[in-house]
């Protein structure tokens, strides 16, 4: 296994995990507070979970995302 390939291709998909999360959360909060649907002081659960069918890794993840 070369150590360095294997680093930089998981850093690789989690930018783009990262990136592409925080793009649609910020989608989301902009459409639902141009809606009316939230007032912009609220905060709700976010959850992800990371598969890895092939390793047999389902790990979830639970944080909270607060607007004030």
């Amino acid at each position: 296994m070369d150590q360095d390939a294997f680093n930089m291709s998981i850093r690789k998909f989690l930018k783009m995990v990262g990136v592409s999360s925080q793009r649609e959360i910020e989608q989301a909060v902009q459409k639902s507070m141009q809606s009316g649907k939230l007032k912009g002081d609220e905060s709700f659960v976010a959850r992800a979970t990371l598969e890895i069918p092939s390793l047999g890794v389902k790990v979830p993840f639970e944080g909270e995302i607060k607007l004030k």
